[in-house]
Protein backbone atom coordinates (compact mmCIF):
# COMPACT_ATOMS: atom_id res chain seq x y z
CA UNK A 1 0.00 0.00 0.00
CA UNK A 2 1.24 3.48 -0.91
CA UNK A 3 1.41 6.31 1.62
CA UNK A 4 -0.92 8.49 -0.44
CA UNK A 5 -3.49 5.67 -0.47
CA UNK A 6 -3.29 5.54 3.32
CA UNK A 7 -4.13 9.25 3.52
CA UNK A 8 -7.22 8.73 1.37
CA UNK A 9 -8.34 5.63 3.23
CA UNK A 10 -8.23 6.98 6.78
CA UNK A 11 -10.67 9.78 5.91
CA UNK A 12 -13.31 7.17 5.16
CA UNK A 13 -12.71 5.77 8.66
CA UNK A 14 -13.58 9.09 10.30
CA UNK A 15 -10.07 10.38 11.11
CA UNK A 16 -9.62 14.09 10.35
CA UNK A 17 -5.85 13.89 9.92
CA UNK A 18 -3.23 11.19 9.45
CA UNK A 19 -1.70 12.31 12.75
CA UNK A 20 -4.97 11.37 14.51
CA UNK A 21 -4.81 7.92 12.93
CA UNK A 22 -1.20 7.17 13.89
CA UNK A 23 -1.88 8.37 17.43
CA UNK A 24 -4.85 6.00 17.58
CA UNK A 25 -2.83 2.95 16.53
CA UNK A 26 0.20 3.88 18.65
CA UNK A 27 2.68 4.63 15.87
CA UNK A 28 5.42 7.23 16.37
CA UNK A 29 5.83 10.34 14.18
CA UNK A 30 9.22 9.03 13.04
CA UNK A 31 7.52 5.91 11.67
CA UNK A 32 5.11 8.14 9.79
CA UNK A 33 7.98 10.11 8.25
CA UNK A 34 9.62 6.87 7.15
CA UNK A 35 6.41 5.73 5.43
CA UNK A 36 6.15 9.06 3.66
CA UNK A 37 9.78 8.97 2.48
CA UNK A 38 9.41 5.42 1.14
CA UNK A 39 5.81 5.98 -0.03
CA UNK A 40 5.04 2.59 1.48
CA UNK A 41 2.94 1.44 4.45
CA UNK A 42 3.61 -1.79 6.42
CA UNK A 43 1.23 -4.72 6.03
CA UNK A 44 0.32 -4.57 9.72
CA UNK A 45 -1.12 -1.09 9.26
CA UNK A 46 -3.08 -2.28 6.22
CA UNK A 47 -4.48 -5.07 8.40
CA UNK A 48 -5.54 -2.61 11.10
CA UNK A 49 -7.46 -0.59 8.52
CA UNK A 50 -9.07 -3.77 7.25
CA UNK A 51 -10.22 -4.61 10.80
CA UNK A 52 -11.52 -1.08 11.33
CA UNK A 53 -13.48 -1.31 8.12
CA UNK A 54 -15.44 -4.22 9.55
CA UNK A 55 -16.61 -2.08 12.47
CA UNK A 56 -18.12 0.85 10.60
CA UNK A 57 -20.42 1.52 7.67
CA UNK A 58 -18.07 2.93 5.05
CA UNK A 59 -18.81 4.50 1.65
CA UNK A 60 -17.36 2.93 -1.51
CA UNK A 61 -13.73 3.86 -1.89
CA UNK A 62 -11.38 2.38 -4.48
CA UNK A 63 -8.25 3.04 -2.41
CA UNK A 64 -9.75 1.31 0.61
CA UNK A 65 -10.88 -1.65 -1.48
CA UNK A 66 -7.35 -2.02 -2.85
CA UNK A 67 -5.98 -1.83 0.67
CA UNK A 68 -8.31 -4.55 1.94
CA UNK A 69 -7.37 -6.81 -0.98
CA UNK A 70 -3.69 -6.25 -0.19
CA UNK A 71 -3.90 -7.04 3.51
CA UNK A 72 -6.01 -10.19 3.22
CA UNK A 73 -2.97 -12.46 2.58
CA UNK A 74 -1.46 -11.23 5.85
CA UNK A 75 -4.73 -11.83 7.69
CA UNK A 76 -4.81 -15.39 6.34
CA UNK A 77 -1.16 -15.88 7.25
CA UNK A 78 -1.76 -14.74 10.83
CA UNK A 79 -4.71 -17.11 11.08
CA UNK A 80 -2.53 -19.97 9.81
CA UNK A 81 0.21 -18.98 12.26
CA UNK A 82 -1.94 -20.00 15.22
CA UNK A 83 -1.38 -23.64 14.19
CA UNK A 84 2.39 -23.28 13.70
CA UNK A 85 3.51 -24.31 17.23
CA UNK A 86 1.52 -27.55 16.95
CA UNK A 87 2.93 -28.26 13.46
CA UNK A 88 6.47 -27.54 14.68
CA UNK A 89 6.06 -29.85 17.66
CA UNK A 90 4.76 -32.59 15.35
CA UNK A 91 7.76 -32.21 13.04
CA UNK A 92 10.34 -32.17 15.84
CA UNK A 93 8.77 -35.26 17.43
CA UNK A 94 8.73 -37.09 14.07
CA UNK A 95 12.37 -36.17 13.50
CA UNK A 96 13.34 -37.41 16.94
CA UNK A 97 11.48 -40.68 16.33
CA UNK A 98 13.19 -41.11 12.96
CA UNK A 99 16.61 -40.44 14.47
CA UNK A 100 15.92 -42.79 17.40
CA UNK A 101 14.91 -45.62 15.06
CA UNK A 102 17.71 -45.20 12.50
CA UNK A 103 20.59 -44.02 14.70
CA UNK A 104 19.81 -45.40 18.16
CA UNK A 105 18.54 -43.79 21.36
CA UNK A 106 21.74 -41.83 22.12
CA UNK A 107 22.32 -40.25 18.70
CA UNK A 108 22.42 -36.81 20.36
CA UNK A 109 25.89 -37.74 21.64
CA UNK A 110 27.23 -37.72 18.09
CA UNK A 111 27.35 -41.44 17.19
CA UNK A 112 24.81 -43.85 15.76
CA UNK A 113 24.13 -47.34 17.10
CA UNK A 114 26.82 -48.77 14.80
CA UNK A 115 29.51 -46.45 16.19
CA UNK A 116 29.48 -44.22 13.10
CA UNK A 117 30.10 -40.50 13.70
CA UNK A 118 27.08 -38.21 13.08
CA UNK A 119 27.87 -34.79 11.64
CA UNK A 120 24.68 -32.78 11.04
CA UNK A 121 26.71 -29.71 10.02
CA UNK A 122 28.34 -31.61 7.15
CA UNK A 123 24.92 -32.98 6.17
CA UNK A 124 23.58 -29.43 5.85
CA UNK A 125 26.64 -28.33 3.89
CA UNK A 126 26.23 -31.19 1.39
CA UNK A 127 22.48 -30.62 0.95
CA UNK A 128 23.14 -26.95 0.18
CA UNK A 129 25.43 -28.10 -2.63
CA UNK A 130 22.62 -30.28 -4.01
CA UNK A 131 20.21 -27.32 -3.83
CA UNK A 132 22.64 -25.14 -5.79
CA UNK A 133 23.07 -27.90 -8.38
CA UNK A 134 19.34 -27.58 -9.08
CA UNK A 135 20.00 -24.09 -10.49
CA UNK A 136 21.84 -23.12 -13.71
CA UNK A 137 24.84 -21.76 -11.77
CA UNK A 138 27.49 -23.22 -14.10
CA UNK A 139 28.94 -20.64 -16.54
CA UNK A 140 29.96 -23.39 -18.97
CA UNK A 141 26.81 -25.54 -19.12
CA UNK A 142 23.06 -25.00 -19.68
CA UNK A 143 23.41 -21.29 -18.89
CA UNK A 144 19.85 -20.50 -19.99
CA UNK A 145 18.20 -23.41 -18.17
CA UNK A 146 15.46 -22.79 -15.62
CA UNK A 147 16.03 -23.76 -11.98
CA UNK A 148 14.29 -26.95 -10.84
CA UNK A 149 12.16 -25.29 -8.16
CA UNK A 150 10.39 -28.50 -7.18
CA UNK A 151 13.72 -30.15 -6.39
CA UNK A 152 15.00 -26.99 -4.68
CA UNK A 153 12.03 -27.19 -2.32
CA UNK A 154 12.76 -30.87 -1.67
CA UNK A 155 16.41 -30.01 -0.92
CA UNK A 156 15.26 -27.32 1.53
CA UNK A 157 13.15 -29.95 3.27
CA UNK A 158 16.22 -32.22 3.44
CA UNK A 159 18.17 -29.34 5.01
CA UNK A 160 15.28 -28.89 7.46
CA UNK A 161 15.59 -32.55 8.52
CA UNK A 162 19.26 -32.07 9.36
CA UNK A 163 18.77 -28.64 10.90
CA UNK A 164 16.05 -29.97 13.22
CA UNK A 165 18.36 -32.84 14.17
CA UNK A 166 21.14 -30.37 14.96
CA UNK A 167 18.74 -28.25 17.04
CA UNK A 168 17.56 -31.34 18.95
CA UNK A 169 21.20 -32.26 19.56
CA UNK A 170 21.57 -28.90 21.33
CA UNK A 171 18.22 -28.70 23.15
CA UNK A 172 14.84 -30.39 23.75
CA UNK A 173 11.57 -30.33 21.76
CA UNK A 174 9.70 -27.58 23.71
CA UNK A 175 12.73 -25.27 23.55
CA UNK A 176 13.21 -26.08 19.86
CA UNK A 177 9.59 -25.11 19.10
CA UNK A 178 10.06 -21.87 21.04
CA UNK A 179 13.25 -21.02 19.13
CA UNK A 180 11.72 -21.65 15.70
CA UNK A 181 8.12 -20.45 16.10
CA UNK A 182 8.64 -16.72 15.52
CA UNK A 183 10.55 -17.34 12.28
CA UNK A 184 7.70 -19.22 10.58
CA UNK A 185 5.49 -16.21 9.85
CA UNK A 186 6.54 -14.95 6.43
CA UNK A 187 5.14 -14.53 2.94
CA UNK A 188 6.96 -16.68 0.41
CA UNK A 189 8.01 -15.00 -2.82
CA UNK A 190 5.89 -15.89 -5.84
CA UNK A 191 7.64 -18.43 -8.08
CA UNK A 192 7.77 -16.07 -11.07
CA UNK A 193 9.44 -13.38 -8.93
CA UNK A 194 12.26 -15.53 -7.51
CA UNK A 195 15.75 -14.07 -7.86
CA UNK A 196 17.83 -17.19 -8.57
CA UNK A 197 21.22 -15.52 -7.93
CA UNK A 198 20.02 -14.22 -4.57
CA UNK A 199 18.60 -17.64 -3.72
CA UNK A 200 21.98 -19.27 -4.35
CA UNK A 201 23.87 -16.64 -2.33
CA UNK A 202 21.51 -17.00 0.63
CA UNK A 203 21.67 -20.81 0.49
CA UNK A 204 25.47 -20.62 0.56
CA UNK A 205 25.23 -18.75 3.85
CA UNK A 206 23.86 -21.93 5.43
CA UNK A 207 27.12 -23.62 4.44
CA UNK A 208 29.13 -20.70 5.86
CA UNK A 209 27.35 -21.08 9.21
CA UNK A 210 28.00 -24.84 9.16
CA UNK A 211 31.68 -24.32 8.50
CA UNK A 212 31.97 -21.52 11.08
CA UNK A 213 30.58 -23.77 13.82
CA UNK A 214 32.61 -26.78 12.65
CA UNK A 215 35.85 -24.80 12.74
CA UNK A 216 35.10 -23.21 16.11
CA UNK A 217 34.63 -19.71 14.72
CA UNK A 218 31.02 -19.48 15.91
CA UNK A 219 29.61 -20.74 19.23
CA UNK A 220 27.32 -23.72 18.73
CA UNK A 221 24.15 -22.35 20.36
CA UNK A 222 24.33 -18.89 18.77
CA UNK A 223 24.90 -20.79 15.55
CA UNK A 224 21.54 -22.50 16.04
CA UNK A 225 19.77 -19.13 16.09
CA UNK A 226 21.68 -17.97 13.01
CA UNK A 227 20.79 -21.22 11.25
CA UNK A 228 17.07 -20.86 11.98
CA UNK A 229 16.92 -17.25 10.79
CA UNK A 230 18.89 -17.97 7.62
CA UNK A 231 16.98 -21.14 6.80
CA UNK A 232 13.59 -19.43 6.79
CA UNK A 233 15.02 -16.55 4.79
CA UNK A 234 16.03 -19.15 2.19
CA UNK A 235 12.52 -20.62 2.25
CA UNK A 236 10.97 -17.18 1.79
CA UNK A 237 13.06 -16.13 -1.21
CA UNK A 238 12.73 -19.61 -2.74
CA UNK A 239 8.93 -19.45 -2.73
CA UNK A 240 8.53 -22.19 -0.11
CA UNK A 241 5.77 -21.32 2.37
CA UNK A 242 5.86 -22.74 5.88
CA UNK A 243 2.63 -24.68 5.22
CA UNK A 244 4.10 -26.41 2.14
CA UNK A 245 7.40 -26.94 4.00
CA UNK A 246 5.47 -28.77 6.71
CA UNK A 247 3.54 -30.85 4.17
CA UNK A 248 6.71 -31.76 2.27
CA UNK A 249 8.48 -32.54 5.53
CA UNK A 250 5.83 -35.07 6.56
CA UNK A 251 6.15 -36.57 3.08
CA UNK A 252 9.94 -36.74 3.13
CA UNK A 253 10.00 -38.02 6.72
CA UNK A 254 7.63 -40.79 5.68
CA UNK A 255 9.78 -41.55 2.62
CA UNK A 256 12.93 -41.70 4.79
CA UNK A 257 11.20 -44.19 7.11
CA UNK A 258 10.04 -46.15 4.06
CA UNK A 259 13.60 -46.22 2.71
CA UNK A 260 15.02 -47.49 6.00
CA UNK A 261 12.34 -50.19 6.18
CA UNK A 262 13.17 -51.35 2.65
CA UNK A 263 16.94 -51.74 2.79
CA UNK A 264 18.34 -48.18 2.38
CA UNK A 265 21.11 -48.64 4.96
CA UNK A 266 21.97 -52.09 3.59
CA UNK A 267 22.17 -50.81 -0.01
CA UNK A 268 19.29 -52.91 -1.38
CA UNK A 269 16.72 -50.12 -1.67
CA UNK A 270 15.45 -49.23 -5.17
CA UNK A 271 15.52 -45.43 -5.56
CA UNK A 272 14.15 -45.18 -9.12
CA UNK A 273 10.52 -46.16 -9.48
CA UNK A 274 9.44 -46.84 -13.07
CA UNK A 275 11.62 -44.06 -14.45
CA UNK A 276 11.08 -41.52 -11.65
CA UNK A 277 13.14 -40.93 -8.51
CA UNK A 278 11.28 -41.83 -5.31
CA UNK A 279 11.23 -38.12 -4.28
CA UNK A 280 9.24 -37.28 -7.41
CA UNK A 281 6.76 -40.11 -6.80
CA UNK A 282 6.31 -39.01 -3.18
CA UNK A 283 5.57 -35.38 -4.15
CA UNK A 284 3.08 -36.47 -6.83
CA UNK A 285 1.20 -38.54 -4.21
CA UNK A 286 1.42 -35.69 -1.69
CA UNK A 287 -0.11 -33.17 -4.12
CA UNK A 288 -3.26 -35.29 -4.29
CA UNK A 289 -3.67 -35.39 -0.51
CA UNK A 290 -5.63 -32.51 1.00
CA UNK A 291 -4.53 -33.37 4.54
CA UNK A 292 -1.18 -35.08 5.06
CA UNK A 293 -1.44 -38.42 6.81
CA UNK A 294 1.80 -40.28 7.57
CA UNK A 295 0.04 -43.67 7.56
CA UNK A 296 -1.90 -43.09 4.31
CA UNK A 297 1.22 -41.82 2.55
CA UNK A 298 3.25 -44.82 3.72
CA UNK A 299 0.57 -47.16 2.35
CA UNK A 300 0.56 -45.29 -0.99
CA UNK A 301 4.36 -45.59 -1.22
CA UNK A 302 4.14 -49.33 -0.63
CA UNK A 303 1.63 -49.66 -3.48
CA UNK A 304 3.96 -47.79 -5.87
CA UNK A 305 7.28 -49.35 -4.79
CA UNK A 306 8.76 -51.48 -7.63
CA UNK A 307 10.46 -53.86 -5.17
CA UNK A 308 7.28 -55.03 -3.46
Amino acid sequence: MLYKELKESIRTLGFLTIEDFVHYIGVTPSDLLEWEEKDEVPYTVSLIIHLLKGDVDLPNNAALDNLVEECLPLAELLEEASSFPHKLEEMFLLQKQLNDSTNGKNWELGQNKFGKEINWLRCIHMEVAELIDSTPWKHWKNINAAPDMNNIHVELVDIWHFLMSYILQETNVPKAVSLVNTHCIYEAVEIEEIDVKLMVKEAEKLSYISLAIETGNMPSFSGVERFIDQFFRCCKISGLSFMWLQKLYIGKNCLNKFRQDHGYKEGTYIKEWNGDEDNVVMVSILEKMENVSFEELYTALEKNYPGK
